[in-house]
């Protein structure tokens, strides 16, 4: 078992090692297509997060349903979340952001480029959007953030949402991940020549080895004829030199050397 496991290992070395150029070449070519989309084709995208705190104010006489108002608060979140992606808050985000830079296009567009977010039991979630602008970001996130909190106290009848902090225009974009993206292409470049290596293994029918004729065939060897190279053939080839005698047709003779390969 080990015997057999070594020779398979050592013929996968061997594959690799024979095919070392095309793995080599297929890896570059996909590392430089990555790196071409990367930074030439993906636009890059910048982002924006605005903090939203729901906390219902209470008097001094319901402190003791302060606990019970918090878990409220905190369930509320999910239906929040929906109303902040709702066309009623949208169809004012998109009238005031269509003249920036970088605008989604339309409320589908915004609606995409939002993502909310909160952590387990907390009463703050964040709204962050993303654009080509950074400044446009910026204002998709606050904007909405702010209508929101507008239209949420009609239609609730409480108020109960606070701006905890308002999103920064952020000249770091959030993608492409330029990095990880290299990576993927050298990574993934790799694979590839391993694989098309193995494939042109597998297809190549050529007979390289006595061995394959006798053991894998069955057929018997009648011997081997070697290839020479053709510098080699030229070096072997004599020439023969030979003296012959011409007549000008007065009567004078004379002897000439004539150069002939053989």
């Amino acid at each position: 078992m080990d015997s057999e496991q070594t020779i398979s290992l050592m013929q996968i070395v061997g594959i690799l090692r024979k095919h070392i150029k095309l793995i080599g070449i297929t890896t570059l070519v996909v590392f430089m297509v990555a790196f071409f989309v990367t930074f030439f084709v993906m636009t890059p995208k910048y982002s924006g997060t605005t903090e939203i705190l729901v906390n219902r104010k209470l008097s001094t006489s319901d402190q003791s349903a302060q606990l019970q108002q918090v878990q409220a608060d905190v369930q509320m979140i999910s239906t929040y979340k929906d109303i902040i992606t709702s066309p009623t808050v949208l169809t004012d985000v998109n009238r005031e952001l269509e003249v920036y830079p970088g605008y989604p296009g339309s409320m589908a567009g915004i609606k995409d480029s939002l993502a909310i977010n909160n952590q387990t039991n907390s009463q703050v979630f964040s709204v962050t959007a993303t654009a080509t602008d950074p400044k446009t970001a910026a204002a998709i996130a606050n904007e909405t953030a702010k209508v929101f909190k507008q239209k949420v106290v009609g239609m609730m009848s409480i108020n109960n949402v606070s701006i905890v902090s308002k999103a920064t225009a952020n000249d770091n974009a959030v993608s492409p991940k330029k990095g990880l993206n290299l990576l993927i292409g050298i990574v993934g470049g790799l694979l590839l020549g391993i694989m098309l290596a193995f494939v042109r293994e597998i297809t190549d029918r050529t007979v390289t080895t006595e061995g394959f004729l006798t053991d894998e065939l069955g057929l018997n060897s009648l011997g081997i004829i070697s290839e020479i190279d053709t510098s080699d053939v030229k070096k072997q080839i004599g020439h023969h030199h030979e003296t012959v005698l011409v007549t000008d047709g007065k009567g004078d003779v004379e002897a000439r050397q004539r150069h002939r390969r053989v």
